[in-house]
């Protein structure tokens, strides 16, 4: 998540003092993302540094008051323009926690894949419930918690349903005589194999 960002576009409808972006930017997330007061304010800094925001004096604009106010100027504008029409870099997989236990799973010796599958779908199936359990309590009431929730669940079952097809797939290839400890030996030893596209990684 893009904080810096997030700051920029409470700012660019006027402006306002740490404490009350903190305070909207939890409100405009649904109170799903908790952001302290100091982290705030060591980003408004680097903003301020970077010419995104600048602070204001106690003649503008705001009442004075005992926190410092900032409001956004016009690099910061074009700055939040570009980053919400400029889309993230998806290129490369990110380095799941999930996958690399499957992935590791496999090779550790009297493991049953299947059980630690298993163990992973349990777990997010109920995650699942609960949060549909809040957004019914919820009841669209908030329409930024509703947005997040829906996320969120599209998020989960797209990771039940890897699980489902990772299960599959091990289960084809261990039955096929798939080895991958083997399978490790064979590629080490081979040679003038070709190499797999990059897909965009940063070396």
């Amino acid at each position: 998540m893009s904080v810096r960002h997030a700051l920029l576009a409470l700012l660019s409808d006027g402006p306002k003092y740490g404490l009350q972006l903190r305070e909207e930017f939890e409100a405009n997330t649904g109170q799903v993302w908790p952001l302290n007061v100091g982290q705030v304010y060591t980003t408004l800094q680097r903003l301020e540094r970077d010419g995104l925001v600048t602070a204001l004096t106690d003649t503008e604009e705001l009442e004075p008051g005992p926190q410092k106010a900032y409001r956004i100027t016009e690099a910061g504008t074009t700055e939040l323009a570009h980053w919400l029409r400029v889309p993230p870099d998806l290129s490369t997989p990110p380095r799941d926690d999930l996958v690399m236990k499957v992935l590791i799973a496999v090779r550790v010796p009297d493991t049953d894949v299947s059980e630690v599958i298993q163990a992973h779908r349990r777990y997010l199936i109920q995650l699942m419930q609960e949060w549909t359990r809040l957004k019914e309590d919820d009841n669209g009431n908030d329409v930024a918690f509703s947005l997040v929730v829906d996320s969120e669940l599209f998020r989960l079952d797209s990771v039940v349903r890897w699980l489902d097809a990772a299960e599959a797939r091990l289960r084809r290839a261990l039955a096929d005589g798939w080895n991958p400890a083997r399978a490790v030996t064979a590629l080490k030893g081979a040679a003038g194999l070709p190499t797999r596209p990059t897909m965009g990684v940063r070396r």
